[in-house]
């Protein structure tokens, strides 16, 4: 017996990404999301993976809950292999910052980046970011 297991859609498996990535940056839950919607963690995880597809009415409550427009969850979406969508990036460009972001270390930096308010520390900041990650590149 062959088994049809269907691949998910890309363009659901980055919104989904995008919804974790809010979602984890706010420090929020799969629980607290899901009470929020009104449904399970589990379908909250289901979205994540992009194994369920968002319909348009609770993406617009998901992007209220989590204060981003929607547009937010398709920003630098896989372009459509079959018309190849203008305006959408492809979607490796942008899955270093997903992965940064999903990542312990890069949510912690991030969280406490956006904290500081005085536009010349950021700006130190990334300066001496640039300069370590250029140490790395020369050992």
């Amino acid at each position: 017996m062959i088994e049809n297991k269907k691949k998910p859609n890309p363009i659901d498996v980055h919104v989904g990404s995008r919804v974790r990535l809010r979602r984890t940056m706010l420090g929020m839950s799969q629980e607290k999301l899901g009470e929020a919607l009104g449904i399970t963690f589990q379908q909250i995880q289901k979205y994540e993976k992009g194994t369920n597809r968002v319909g348009a009415s609770r993406l617009q409550n998901i992007s209220t809950i989590l204060n981003v427009p929607v547009s937010f969850f398709f920003e630098d979406a896989p372009a459509d292999v079959a018309g190849g969508q203008p305006g959408m990036a492809e979607a490796n460009s942008s899955n270093y910052v997903v992965d940064f972001l999903s990542s312990s270390e890069g949510l912690q930096l991030n969280r406490s980046f956006v904290k500081i308010t005085d536009p010349k520390v950021r700006r130190k900041i990334v300066d001496l970011v640039k300069v370590l990650a250029a140490e790395d590149d020369t050992e």
